[in-house]
């Protein structure tokens, strides 16, 4: 692997090749992604887009627990107000629009946890390739949260009733399942993992940039920008219950939380 290019807070990017290799670094929390993760992102990937070298990216968490464990509970708790809290949701749905988007292609190399924000970025990839032993999970209703962007784009990669079950249960999915679900395209050993995603990107930059860029975009020609504004707002308003402020403390001091509907 080549050496890290490039100062991005909570990243890590090495090249191989035409292919950048994007690592979530946080790996004493699981890859959680803090607040600055989001703009720090679209910043990477945007100098990405514009380096020529570039014809594909991988992106995977540093270590071999998780890939992301989503969002930063405790970020979450310092956003103060409902205008930081909708400024917080814009940038998340900002940066999976920046995936989605991008006119190179962007592969999630799932190793390990991958739950939340962290599911909901393999779900922003064009393609996942996952471990065998990762664990996909939209658990943010335990804290009294919805995945904004996973409500979105869910029902098009799984179904409508796949995305339900994920999203109501909470449920940590394995890599069998979520194969299954359409969530992973490829599951591999986890010593495996970082060579399959590099082989399939070598195969991907092979192909002619501005074929792979328009089929990208056919592909995602449906997406309606517009459905973000109501996420953004339905998230805004949920942080400011009182059940999402339970959800919060108790996860903090690791116990079940009780909810009151309100």
């Amino acid at each position: 692997m080549g050496t890290g290019e490039g100062t991005y807070q909570d990243l890590a990017v090495e090249r191989d090749g035409e292919t950048a290799v994007v690592r979530l670094d946080r790996p004493h929390k699981h890859n959680a992604l803090g607040r600055h993760f989001w703009a720090e992102f679209r910043r990477l990937l945007g100098d990405l887009e514009a380096d020529r070298r570039t014809r594909a990216v991988i992106l995977t968490g540093t270590g071999d627990r998780a890939f992301s464990a989503g969002g930063d509970i405790d970020g979450f708790v310092e956003l103060d107000g409902l205008a930081a809290r909708r400024q917080y949701m814009i940038g998340c749905m900002r940066t999976f629009a920046a995936i989605e988007e991008s006119p190179l292609p962007v592969i999630a190399a799932v190793n390990g946890l991958a739950l939340g924000g962290g599911c909901e970025l393999a779900l922003a990839c064009d393609f996942v390739v996952a471990s065998s032993n990762a664990t996909l999970a939209l658990p943010e209703a335990a804290i009294g949260l919805t995945p904004g962007f996973g409500v979105l784009r869910g029902p098009s990669a799984m179904g409508r009733q796949w995305t339900k079950y994920m999203i109501l249960t909470g449920e940590h999915v394995g890599v069998e399942e979520a194969l299954h679900a359409g969530l992973v395209q490829k599951v591999v050993a986890a010593d495996q993992l970082m060579a399959t995603a590099l082989r399939l990107a070598v195969m991907v930059a092979a192909r002619a940039p501005l074929a792979v860029t328009i089929g990208k975009r056919i592909v995602n020609r449906g997406v309606d920008r517009g459905e973000f504004d109501y996420a953004v707002e339905a998230n805004s308003l949920l942080f400011s219950t009182e059940d999402a402020a339970e959800g919060f403390q108790a996860f903090q001091q690791r116990r079940p939380p009780k909810f009151k509907g309100r």
